[in-house]
C-alpha cells in the first residue's frame, strides 16, 4: 500500500505468566516502537495497539501451584508489565488486557457472527477426563510418554523434548497433571473453524500477492503450513478460565485463547478510540489503512493463516499489509527460557541500569534477529555502548556542545561563506532522513540504525577534518562556520534518533534548547530535508551534558556471574534424584566389609580418560583399585586422600589391570564427585550399621 490513510500497528499480546524479557523485546516490542515513532513524526495517523494476553492452560496451571486465582495471576504481571512497557519508552496509543469487558464483549461478538454465518463446524469429539477431578484436561493437563522420542514427560500438546506437535491422545501412559490419575476417553462437542475452507483464498493472497514484500522467513513458513493442506482448527475448549462461549449448549466451555488473543488488538482499538473520541472501525474495516502486526517466529501461523481467516469469514475487516515477524533471540549461545530463568528479565535491567533505556533499545536493534536466530552477549551490549554510542555518536554531541559553549557562550554562531567540504557535509546531512526511512518502511531497523550511527560518524570526521579547536586561534570566521555545521547536525540527529533512542533523542533536545514543542527549531523529520537552517544563529543551546557513560567490565561481570547462579539454581532443582533400588536383607548388608584406606600412590591408566590406577593401604593389605575418577581428580590430588573402601568385592580386570577393591564415592549438588572419607585411621573397619553420607 503506497499511500495509506492510517496505520494500525499491533504488537503481540505478551502473556501474563511472567515478566517481560529482551527476547520479547527484540522480537517484537522495539521494532513495532521504532515503526511506530517514525510514523508519528513523519506526520501519519497512527494506532499502537498491544495489551495483555491473560487467558489460557499456563495460567490456570500457575495458578494452582501458587495456591491462588488465575485473576490473581494476570492481576500481578498485567501490572508488571504494563509498568515495564512504560519505563523502557515502548509508546503504545493503548495497552489494554484480554480479561476486560471490552475485549470480553467484542470476542463474544465476533463469535457469534461467525456462528450465525455458518462458518464454523460442530464436532462431538473424544478428550481425556479426570474421573476424580470432574472436569475435562486441557492439553497442558496432560502429560505421558512421547510416542515420537520415548520422552516420559511430554505435555499434551507439544514434546519439549524433541519438538514434536502432539494431541493429548497421542501420549502413551498419559496422566492427568491435578490429580496423577490415569484419564478416561469422554464425548465432548466444540466448534471448530474449518481453516482448510479459506485454503484457496489464502494461497492467492499470501503466496501470490506477498511473495515479493514479506519476509522470506515469514513467507517460507506460511508456505510450509498452505502446502501441507490446512485442517479444521478447535475455537472452544472445556475449560473454566476464559471467555464463556455465547451460544446454547455450551456450559463449561470457553473460547479458544488462539482465537480470542488476536480479537484483543480489535478490543484495545475500541477502548483507545473511545478514550480519545474517535471512530475504531476506520483502524480495521477502511481499506485505505494500513494493518501491520509486529510478531515473534513462533506467532506467525497464527497471524498470518488463523486470523487472516477469521478477519475473511467475518467479512467487514480488512488484512495484514504485511507481518514482519523476527526470528529468536539468544542469550549467552543457549536459547532463552523462562522456566529456567535464562533470560534477562526487563524489570531487573530497568533496575540494574537506571536510566539506560536506550542502550539496550540500541544494542537489540543494531543486533535484531531479523532474518535468523541472534546471540545476545553482554559483552556485546557493553561494546555497542563504549565504542559505539559512547565513542562516536556522545562524543560527537559533547564535543560541538562544549566547543560552542567554549567559544561562543552557548550561542549559535553565524556562518559565513561554504566550503566545498561545508556544502558536501550538509548535503551530506538532508540525505539522511529518507535514507533511514527506507530502511524503517522496508522493516529493516538494524540497518536503519546503523544510518544513523553513521550522521553521528558524519559529524566526528567533519570535525576532526576541520580542527576547529586549532583554526580559532587563526580564523575565528571559518571557525565559526564550521561549528555552525556542526550544529546543524547534532539538531538533526535530535530528531533522526527519536525512533530508536526516544530518552537520548529528549535530552539531546533539552541539552539544544529545542525541547518545546512550539520552538521553530524543534524539527519535524522532513525539516531535516528541506530546510537550509536547522538551528538559526544567535539560537541559545546548554551546557554540555554526557548522554551515554562508559560502562566497566566489573559491571558486566555482574550480569555473567548471575546468569551462572541462575543456571546453577536450575541445575540443582532440576536435578534428578536416582530411584531406591530393590530392597536387600540386613543379612546381605552385613556381607560387606568396608574398610578405611590411604591412597599412596595413583597413576593415570593409559588410553583411558576417566580411569586412575590406585595403590590403597587398607590396613589389611596395600592393593591395586582402578577407579573411574579420572575426570574429576589428577593423581597429585588424591595421593594421600583418606577413603573408604569395599575390600570384600570381588576383583575385576580392567583393560587387563585387576581390580581388588571399590572406593566409595558420592555427588555434590554441582556434580562433582566426592570421596566418602571417615574421620578416623588407615585399617579402621567400617562397622555395618554405620550411615555413611
Amino acid at each position: 500500500m503506497n499511500h495509506p490513510k492510517r496505520y494500525t500497528i499491533t504488537a503481540a499480546l505478551p502473556y501474563t505468566n511472567g515478566p517481560i524479557h529482551i527476547g520479547h523485546l527484540a522480537g517484537v516490542y522495539v521494532p513495532a516502537d521504532i515503526y511506530a515513532r517514525y510514523l508519528r513524526l513523519v506526520g501519519k495517523d497512527v494506532a499502537f495497539i498491544c495489551g495483555s494476553d491473560e487467558h489460557g492452560v499456563p495460567i490456570t496451571i500457575k495458578a494452582k501451584k501458587e495456591g491462588v486465582t488465575p485473576q490473581d495471576i494476570v492481576d500481578k504481571y498485567h501490572a508488571i508489565i504494563k509498568t515495564s512497557f512504560e519505563d523502557f519508552g515502548i509508546s503504545f496509543d493503548n495497552y489494554s488486557r484480554t480479561s476486560a469487558k471490552i475485549h470480553h464483549d467484542t470476542a463474544q461478538e465476533f463469535f457469534k457472527t461467525l456462528y450465525n454465518k455458518g462458518e464454523f463446524i460442530e464436532e462431538t469429539t473424544e478428550q481425556l477426563y479426570d474421573a476424580e477431578a470432574d472436569q475435562f484436561l486441557a492439553d497442558r493437563f496432560v502429560t505421558g510418554t512421547c510416542p515420537k522420542c520415548g520422552n516420559e514427560e511430554a505435555y499434551g500438546d507439544q514434546c519439549e523434548k524433541c519438538g514434536s506437535s502432539l494431541n493429548a491422545t497421542d501420549l502413551i501412559n498419559p496422566k492427568s497433571a491435578i490429580t496423577g490419575n490415569v484419564p478416561s476417553l469422554k464425548q465432548t462437542k466444540h466448534w471448530f473453524l474449518p481453516l482448510d475452507k479459506h485454503e484457496a483464498f489464502l494461497k492467492e493472497w499470501i503466496l501470490e500477492g506477498h511473495k515479493k514484500d514479506w519476509k522470506p522467513n515469514v513467507y517460507g513458513q506460511v508456505k510450509s503450513w498452505i502446502d501441507d493442506g490446512l485442517r479444521p482448527r478447535a475455537v472452544t475448549r472445556d475449560l473454566d478460565w476464559g471467555i464463556p462461549v455465547p451460544v446454547e449448549g455450551a456450559d463449561g466451555k470457553v473460547l479458544y485463547v488462539w482465537f480470542d488473543a488476536p480479537i484483543g488488538y480489535i478490543s484495545s482499538t475500541k477502548e483507545w478510540a473511545d478514550r480519545v473520541g474517535k471512530d475504531w472501525e476506520p483502524y480495521w474495516k477502511d481499506k485505505d489503512t494500513k494493518l501491520v502486526h509486529f510478531i515473534g517466529k513462533d506467532n506467525i501461523v497464527f497471524h498470518c493463516i488463523i486470523f487472516p481467516a477469521m478477519l475473511k469469514a467475518e467479512g467487514s475487516y480488512i488484512l495484514p499489509d504485511n507481518v514482519p515477524a523476527n526470528e529468536f533471540l539468544n542469550l549467552e549461545g543457549n536459547k532463552l527460557s523462562t522456566s529456567k530463568n535464562w533470560a534477562v528479565w526487563l524489570p531487573e535491567y530497568l533496575e540494574d541500569f537506571p536510566n539506560q533505556q536506550d542502550v539496550l533499545r540500541y544494542a537489540l536493534t543494531a543486533n535484531a534477529p531479523e532474518t535468523k536466530d541472534n546471540d545476545f552477549t553482554w559483552k556485546d551490549f557493553q561494546a555497542r555502548n563504549n565504542n559505539e554510542l559512547v565513542a562516536i555518536f556522545g562524543n560527537f554531541i559533547n564535543r560541538v556542545v562544549v566547543l560552542t559553549d567554549k567559544y561562543y557562550d552557548g550561542v549559535v554562531p553565524e556562518a559565513s561563506e561554504f566550503s566545498t567540504v561545508d556544502q558536501e557535509t550538509l548535503a551530506a546531512l538532508k540525505a539522511y532522513p529518507d535514507v533511514i526511512a527506507s530502511s524503517i518502511e522496508r522493516y529493516r531497523f538494524r540497518e536503519a540504525s546503523q544510518e544513523l550511527l553513521n550522521l553521528a560518524r558524519l559529524g566526528n570526521k567533519y570535525l576532526a577534518d576541520e580542527e576547529p579547536w586549532k583554526l580559532v586561534k587563526t580564523d575565528e570566521v571559518r571557525t565559526k562556520t564550521i561549528m555552525f555545521v556542526a550544529l546543524q547536525i547534532a539538531s538533526a540527529l535530535a530528531t533522526l534518533s527519536e525512533p530508536f533512542l526516544p530518552f537520548t533523542a529528549d535530552k539531546l533536545k533539552s541539552i539544544l534548547g529545542i525541547d518545546a514543542t512550539e520552538n521553530p527549531a524543534n524539527n519535524s523529520w522532513k525539516d531535516i530535508t528541506s530546510k537550509d537552517v536547522l538551528l538559526p544563529t544567535g539560537h541559545q543551546i546548554g551546557k554540555a551534558e554526557l548522554l551515554f557513560s562508559k560502562i566497566e567490565d566489573d559491571t558486566i561481570q555482574q550480569q555473567l556471574d548471575k546468569l551462572v547462579a541462575s543456571k546453577k539454581a536450575n541445575e540443582v532443582a532440576n536435578k534428578k534424584v536416582e530411584p531406591q533400588k530393590d530392597t536387600i536383607t540386613f543379612e546381605d548388608f552385613s556381607k560387606l566389609d568396608m574398610r578405611v584406606g590411604t591412597i599412596i600412590e595413583a597413576e593415570k591408566m593409559p588410553k583411558a580418560n576417566k580411569l586412575l590406577v590406585l595403590k590403597v593401604d587398607t590396613g589389611i593389605d596395600v592393593r591395586t583399585i582402578v577407579s573411574g575418577i579420572a575426570e574429576s581428580f589428577t593423581p597429585e590430588d588424591v595421593i594421600g586422600k583418606r577413603v573408604t573402601v569395599l575390600v570384600n568385592l570381588a576383583p575385576r580386570a580392567l583393560r587387563g589391570v585387576e581390580s581388588q577393591g571399590m572406593i566409595l564415592m558420592t555427588e555434590a549438588e554441582d556434580g562433582a564427585l566426592v570421596f566418602v572419607n571417615p574421620d578416623t585411621t588407615t585399617g579402621a573397619k567400617v562397622p555395618n550399621g554405620l550411615h555413611i553420607s
